[in-house]
């Protein structure tokens, strides 16, 4: 089988890698193709600006682009422009792929700490979620088939800015009453490993899937557990500032796991204790 990866980053490279191990063949995206593994058929490309050539035999395509600054013009060149340029590719080729896009959980915009599952309503709220909803909603006009996964917060092998902040005494609890929000995370590789599962497993895939693991927690609650397990002194309590001013909800990840996919994380504490360990590569 031949598959494109339309953006290889950090996570799209771990995906296809993974692919590659399971026998098949494997086109990488990347502005400097340099710079990938020789594992995958790397062609540079800016997808922000340019429309890839899409091979005929093409089978599976997976668009895991990923911004360089988190600003709305930025958000619109990758995800939107970049996303209008894959579809563009597909279509002046023969493939008829199966289509699979990254998306983000920062398009749901509840702030009560309430579950959201994939039948929750998606509002965007931020100026950059709703750059990421105006793509899913261009995807949907242009391939209703495609397969919607929104990740939450990504961490694993070169994603340790927490571990470090918790480290080096930058980090701090909330004072809130009620604690800090919830958050919804997901390692890499559990990632990696997903889209591989929903594209090449799951024969009717839904249209929309969250990818988290299985423990939706409170911020506060990771920094003490990484405090722990450094040995270092508890984050200090301060006004809330950041993500733990921002939203709150916890996440569902059952409709994933309905379709038989195990997580190797399934929470923070393997995930984390992982990276402490020093397992795995960045793309091992």
């Amino acid at each position: 089988m031949s598959v494109l990866i339309a953006g290889c980053g950090d996570l799209g490279t771990e995906t296809g890698l993974r692919f590659a191990t399971d026998g098949h063949r494997v086109v990488g995206l990347r502005r400097r193709a340099d710079l990938l593994p020789s594992r995958i058929e790397g062609r540079s490309v800016d997808l922000r600006r340019e429309v890839p050539v899409v091979d005929d035999d093409t089978e599976v395509v997976v668009v895991a682009l990923a911004a360089g600054s988190r600003t709305p013009g930025e958000y619109r060149a990758t995800y939107v422009e970049g996303l209008r340029n894959v579809l563009d590719g597909i279509a002046a080729s023969a493939a008829d792929p199966r289509l699979l896009v990254v998306s983000s959980t920062a398009v749901y915009d509840v702030t009560d700490g309430s579950l959201v599952t994939e039948e929750t309503p998606a509002h965007g709220g931020t100026p950059t979620a709703d750059v990421l909803l105006e793509a899913e909603q261009l995807l949907r006009e242009r391939a209703p088939e495609a397969v919607l996964l929104r990740l939450g917060g990504v961490y694993g092998p070169g994603r340790e800015r927490l571990i470090e902040q918790v480290r080096d005494g930058s980090a701090t609890r909330s004072e809130r009453r009620d604690g800090s929000p919830h958050t919804n995370r997901i390692h890499r590789d559990d990632a990696a490993a997903a889209i591989v599962h929903l594209t090449t497993v799951v024969s009717e895939p839904e249209a929309v899937y969250l990818g988290v693991d299985d423990e939706p927690v409170r911020l506060d609650e990771v920094l003490l557990f990484l405090a722990a397990e450094l040995g270092v002194t508890a984050p200090a309590m301060a006004p809330p500032t950041g993500r733990q001013a921002g939203g709150d909800k916890r996440l569902s990840n059952a409709r994933l796991r309905s379709t038989g996919f195990a997580f190797a994380y399934p929470t923070f504490r393997e995930g984390y204790r992982a990276v402490l360990g020093g397992e795995g590569t960045r793309h091992a």
